[in-house]
């Protein structure tokens, strides 16, 4: 391939008040002799782009280095056919003259540092080759609730066929077995309760030709990628026969909906006493065998002990929820269920006392409307305050309960009838776990180290009780990876739809704790990004975080050691092995991280504009002085592109000084920086490096979900190899950091700088 490189550079944006452009040019075409070299004012507007179009055609220029403003700005302009045109940007605004004194030498030296990295990548690099198939494009819906029905039907009114697979003889779900619900249209201010209105949605599941529907059916395994998924399903006929069907898919729809935590652990609440001890799930259950089909609208609830009505109930809220011990979330339906079972119970038992027990009553938007409704009637009794205990008194055949920290004041005795605890609600996709010993084990990712290390990393918060929902041929896992609270895990700041495998996601309940209006709204998403998985995968771009991207890693496996790094690492399971370990990579699963390529000691793994030698070439390219003055230190930082790389830019736009000694190098992930990078810099006598990344633990918002942390995994053995070479640890530092910190940067490089300069100078320096 022809490297015929143009460098322009801009002067546009005080660039060319703060620098020597001439200087710049001069030292570009000295050092690393591109066909073309030179200066634009205004490199942005049209004359400056028709400027580079007339090199492209009369000079066949097709590495084009663009020396202006940040690679985060301005992409639209410069936006030349990524197939036959490489663009390299150099930050000299946001990240040299912003951030530096205008015509100092450092600021130059900066600058220069910068255009030569830029023009050193630009050489390495090479033109992607999108893997561009005929994939299938039909949406496979797991689950036949409400939000599997609304996955379905919106994905087939936008064109797309659809395998609908329920578990059940009927659609519908949960919803489909209540009684009634509470009304679903603004302002939610009625006391009418509308019957669950499903029947015209499985109508139009049912009919639509775009849909094919298995139910007693469930999924036997799932194999392939986006857009070549091959889903065996197990489906059983009226004669009760089973039979296996496949299925070809494109992209997946996990809507297996929530169950209710186990009552059998709520027997602090007194669960199991009586059978007047009820959840509110089984009151439901109550109400629609009371109900018969519509032909009892008034009927008298009585008690399950004895028969006689109830003249006084009591719903426990949050029972098992927002609890460290058992679930430590909101499940968000709970007060709700209880104010509209509540509504129910006093108009059909209009005497009867109600009591609604509540640490905060929690309802959502515009069901506050319902709420205040509810506090009119004369007959509920709302009390907010504490179970201190629940006890039986079988000769009476009542219930007591005490309430503490009320705010009365004082604590209340009641006497009751009937006893409604309102569980939670656990997804359907993992088990939740209790057992505190598991937790601790999930949670302590300091169990091993090396390779072994990175991978508890990877897997920690996998349940190890999984629900057989997917059943995927995948190395890592059958199911979708999930917190420790059962919910598939995703970036749920950035990526609220996406688990951990590309092309499947969770919708509704099973993704986080909803009702069935918000399943709804949450089904249109969970449909589009199926839609988007599928229609970016048959073009050969990558959905997200790196959208559009065309790259993917290729494996040189001749030179393959089988170290299982690489398949152990990767935070999507993209990379399945053979029998001997070998990597089998899945391209339309992979993310674009590098995390594979930063793993593998070998380096065998590259893309074509980011690999271990296009790094390490823009690394080699840094002069680094070798008298030791202060000026003279040279700091390498990788910056996370993601979150670091934006906080670096916020800062330069509202300049605020850095020291000019650090040389800054976007990464995709801080999981993609390979320890041979390391070695390439302080053998060219960088004296510390510093890496900035995402944030990571429980509520991580690192984009590539474990990337960062497994950087600061494979940083504690780096530092031991320092430790051997008579090197010191502390000129190797990694920082989390998040994109709103930007103002914690300067003190941040400071520091580190400082530190360095109280280190001494690299004595590799010079070598």
């Amino acid at each position: 391939m022809d490297n015929n490189v143009g460098v322009y550079i801009c002067s546009g944006c005080d660039i060319g008040k703060s620098l020597n452009i001439e200087r710049l040019i001069n030292t570009a075409k000295d050092s690393y002799k591109p066909q073309v070299c030179m200066g634009s004012e205004f490199l942005c507007g049209e004359e400056g782009i028709n400027l580079i179009k007339k090199d492209i055609n009369e000079k066949s220029i097709n590495k084009i280095v663009i020396a202006a403003c940040s690679m985060r700005a301005k992409q639209d302009v410069f936006n030349f056919d990524p197939l036959t045109i490489h663009t390299e940007r150099v930050n000299l605004r946001e990240h040299v003259i912003w951030v530096s004194p205008p015509n100092d030498n450092n600021t130059q030296l900066l600058a220069e540092d910068y255009i030569g990295m830029g023009i050193a990548r630009a050489k390495k690099a090479s033109f992607p080759e999108p893997l561009i198939q005929n994939l299938n494009k039909t949406v496979l819906v797991v689950g036949g609730g409400v939000t599997g029905l609304n996955s379905a039907i919106n994905s087939a009114k936008a064109g797309y066929n659809v395998v609908l697979v329920e578990k059940k003889s009927n659609l519908g779900g949960f919803p489909y077995s209540k009684y009634k619900k509470w009304e679903t249209n603004p302002p939610f201010d009625k006391n009418i309760y509308i019957k669950n209105g499903l029947d015209e949605l499985i109508d139009g599941v049912e009919n639509s030709k775009n849909i094919k529907i298995y139910k007693n059916s469930k999924i036997r395994s799932i194999s392939g990628a986006p857009g070549r998924f091959n889903a065996e399903i197990e489906s059983a006929d009226e004669s009760n026969k089973i039979g296996i069907i496949n299925e070809n898919i494109g992209a997946i729809i996990v809507a297996t909906g929530w169950k209710p935590y186990d009552a059998k652990n709520l027997d602090y609440l007194g669960y199991g006493l009586t059978p007047d001890i009820l959840t509110n799930v089984e009151l439901e259950e109550l109400y629609s065998d009371l109900y018969q089909d519509g032909k009892n609208e008034n009927f008298i609830i009585k008690r399950k002990s004895n028969g006689e009505s109830v003249k006084s109930i009591a719903f426990i809220q949050c029972a098992g929820s927002r609890d460290e011990n058992h679930l430590p979330y909101c499940s968000t339906v709970c007060c709700m269920s209880s104010l509209k079972e509540a509504a129910l119970f006093r108009k059909n038992n209009p005497d009867a006392n109600v009591y609604i027990i509540y640490k905060d009553i929690r309802t959502p938007g515009e069901y506050e409307n319902f709420y205040r409704k509810m506090q009119n009637d004369e007959g509920l009794f709302m009390i907010k305050g504490v179970i201190s205990d629940v006890s039986f008194d079988k000769g009476n055949n009542i219930i007591n309960l005490k309430v503490k920290d009320t705010l009365f004041g004082g604590d209340i005795d009641l006497d009751v009838d009937m006893l409604v605890l309102a569980s939670g609600m656990v997804p359907n996709s993992g088990d939740f776990i209790t057992d505190p010993e598991i937790k601790l084990e999930l949670n302590n990712d300091s169990t091993a180290n090396g390779a072994s290390c990175a991978a508890t990393a990877t897997s920690a918060s996998i349940s190890p009780n999984k629900s057989g929902i997917l059943n995927l041929t995948y190395r890592q896992g059958k199911e979708m990876p999930d917190l420790i609270y059962g919910f598939p895990d995703s970036n749920f700041i950035c990526f609220p739809y996406e688990s951990r495998r590309t092309g499947i996601y969770p919708a509704g309940s099973v993704r986080a704790p909803m009702d069935a209006v918000f399943s709804v709204d949450d089904a249109k998403g969970a449909t589009l990004k199926a839609i988007q998985c599928i229609e970016q995968t048959s073009r050969g771009r990558a959905v997200h975080p790196r959208s559009n991207d065309m790259t993917y890693p290729f494996f040189d496996l001749p030179r393959c050691t089988q170290c299982k790094r690489c398949t152990e690492e990767c935070p999507f399971g993209a990379i399945d092995e053979d029998e001997k370990g070998t990597p089998k990579p899945n391209p339309e699963r992979c993310r674009r991280c590098g995390v594979c390529m930063g793993a593998c000691p070998v380096r065998i793994i590259s893309f074509k504009n980011y690999s271990p030698d296009i790094i390490g070439s823009m690394i080699k390219s840094i002069y680094v002085p070798e008298d030791p003055t202060d000026e003279n230190y040279r700091i390498l930082v990788f910056a996370c592109e993601n979150d670091a790389y934006p906080a670096l830019d916020i800062l330069g736009i509202n300049k605020i000084n850095l020291s000019s000694n650090i040389r800054v190098i976007p990464v995709r992930c801080l999981g993609s920086i390979n320890n041979v990078w390391y070695a390439d810099a302080l053998s060219k006598g960088i004296d510390g490096i510093l890496l900035l990344g995402c944030k990571y633990g429980d509520d991580y918002q690192c984009h590539f979900v474990k990337g960062s942390e497994l950087a600061s995994y494979r940083l504690v053995n780096l530092q031991e190899t320092l430790t051997r070479l008579v090197l010191e640890a502390e000129r190797v530092r990694q920082i989390q950091l998040e994109f709103s910190d930007y103002m914690k940067l300067p003190e941040i490089v400071s520091d580190f700088v400082d530190k360095i300069k109280s280190l001494g100078p690299n004595p590799y320096k010079g070598f």
